[in-house]
């Protein structure tokens, strides 16, 4: 995720780095487990991370992410919190996580449109088959036609 040294960013797609730099992080109590020091230590992790005013994404993908991401943006950026943790440590490795896995959503290339297809005739003639056929059962049992042999 997080590549070493203090330039490095966080890796969402092979050429996709966002820059450590427009990372901003913010630390509270978390509600959640804690034991002792859930009262003293602040492992409640809150990454942001702009998107409109980044840097690292081409127009094409900053319009394609606000697209997909737009009920998510708070003020043009994106917010991610992680509390599940009980130490700040691996609450900031779930969020970066978490960051990542939503801006490859929001980045990757649309799905190719479907292309429509016609049924065989042979799946067409299946199915009038078995409408006949259950119209037939239907028509046994409320004794319509009363040609049933057994």
């Amino acid at each position: 995720m997080i590549g070493k040294g203090a330039g490095a960013g966080l890796q969402v797609t092979p050429s996709l780095t966002v820059p450590a730099d427009e990372l901003s992080w913010r630390f509270s109590r978390s509600s959640g487990p804690g034991g002792q020091g859930v009262n003293t230590t602040d492992s409640r992790v809150e990454l942001t991370w702009d998107l409109l005013g980044s840097a690292a994404l081409t127009p094409q993908l900053r319009e394609r992410a606000v697209e997909r991401l737009g009920d998510r943006l708070v003020g043009g950026a994106v917010v991610v919190t992680a509390s599940e943790f009980r130490s700040q440590r691996r609450n900031r490795d779930a969020a970066l996580a978490r960051l990542a896995t939503l801006l490859r959503e929001a980045v990757a290339a649309p799905a190719p449109p479907r292309r429509p297809t016609r049924p065989s005739r042979a799946a067409k003639q299946r199915r009038m088959d078995d409408k006949r056929q259950r119209g037939q059962i239907k028509r046994w049992r409320s004794g319509g036609d009363g040609s049933r042999d057994a």
